[in-house]
């Protein structure tokens, strides 16, 4: 009997439409697993390229996962032995379209008692987007039994300009001809391919039981402490404006010093607060480190972990 397989995703770009495509790959050329895709869309589109004021309006909304309604989709079994999941992080959170699947109640079922698979494009940061998922999917009755983090790999600094080129302008191109091309690399796109052929080798048998532990020995999830500590900040705080935004009447205004905090934050404040914890603090964590780094790699859920 062929194994049911459903990978399920939202893009704007494309991205992760070819991340998914090659990730699946291995276990199309199974002819003893049927893959299933699906391509989401919500009712009012996010527009691509953003603009910088649409762009920060989803950012209350996408913190505290408020779901926005989903174009109609249809599935074409009622179980799967794997269902994938494809996002992106918004504002260290996942996407307001995958947000709103993993609530919609057309699709939740569908997770009780299966086994999923994470994969998400992004810039650099997807813990707290992550560690968001693990609670979905908990509450839904799921076995989170993988994930695959894939990102670009350029400096902090150097990705955010090409993302903000990329995201504003709609062009993945090198900016000026001297940055990088934006986004996940063709190269790290393409070796989806290779975590899809670890996948299919545990659909095969059916048994998820150290999974993670090899797709972390390929290397497709990497936590970076600098990172890691950051975000975790950032999430916290990230909440905080969240509760301030929702509460006011002139919310483009708000969104407006959000904006502009976030750029202060990021180019300003990250890099000595960074500094000062690589003096006074980091040198004297490393197990708490470790730990911290060895759990954001895993599948598990703790639930003080955010």
């Amino acid at each position: 009997m062929s194994k049911k397989v459903l990978a399920i995703y939202f893009t704007q770009s494309g991205q992760l439409g070819d991340i998914i495509s090659h990730f699946t790959r291995p276990l199309t050329d199974d002819q003893d697993i049927a893959v299933e895709v699906v391509q989401i869309f919500p009712e009012k589109e996010f527009p691509f390229p953003w603009t910088s004021s649409t762009f920060f309006d989803a950012m209350p909304e996408s913190v505290d996962g408020i779901p926005a309604p989903l174009k109609a989709f249809t599935f074409k079994e009622k179980n799967y032995d794997l269902i994938i999941i494809g996002y992106q992080p918004w504002f260290l959170s996942p996407s307001i379209p995958v947000s709103s699947l993993l609530q919609h109640p057309d699709f939740k079922p569908l997770l009780r008692n299966t086994p999923v698979v994470t994969i998400s494009g992004c810039r650099n940061m997807w813990i707290n987007a992550q560690e968001k998922i693990k609670i979905r999917l908990k509450d839904a009755g799921a076995r989170l039994v993988g994930n695959i983090a894939l990102v670009d790999r350029h400096n902090n600094y150097i990705s955010l300009v090409t993302i903000l080129y990329w995201m504003l302008g709609g062009k993945k191109n090198r900016k000026w001809g001297i940055f990088p091309k934006p986004g996940v690399s063709d190269e790290d796109i393409e070796n989806a391919s290779v975590f899809g052929e670890t996948v299919k080798q545990f659909v095969q048998k059916n048994e998820w039981q150290g999974l993670q532990y090899r797709l972390v020995a390929q290397k497709a999830v990497e936590v970076k402490y600098p990172l890691m500590f950051i975000e975790r900040k950032a999430g916290k705080i990230f909440r905080i404006w969240s509760s301030i935004i929702h509460k006011k009447k002139n919310r483009s205004a708000w969104l407006v010093v959000f904006k502009y905090y976030l750029l202060i934050a990021l180019c300003v404040a990250a890099p000595i607060i960074l500094l000062v914890d690589g003096i006074f603090f980091k040198p004297f964590l490393g197990k708490r480190i470790k730990k911290q780094l060895t759990y954001y790699a895993g599948v598990e859920l703790e639930s003080k972990a955010i």
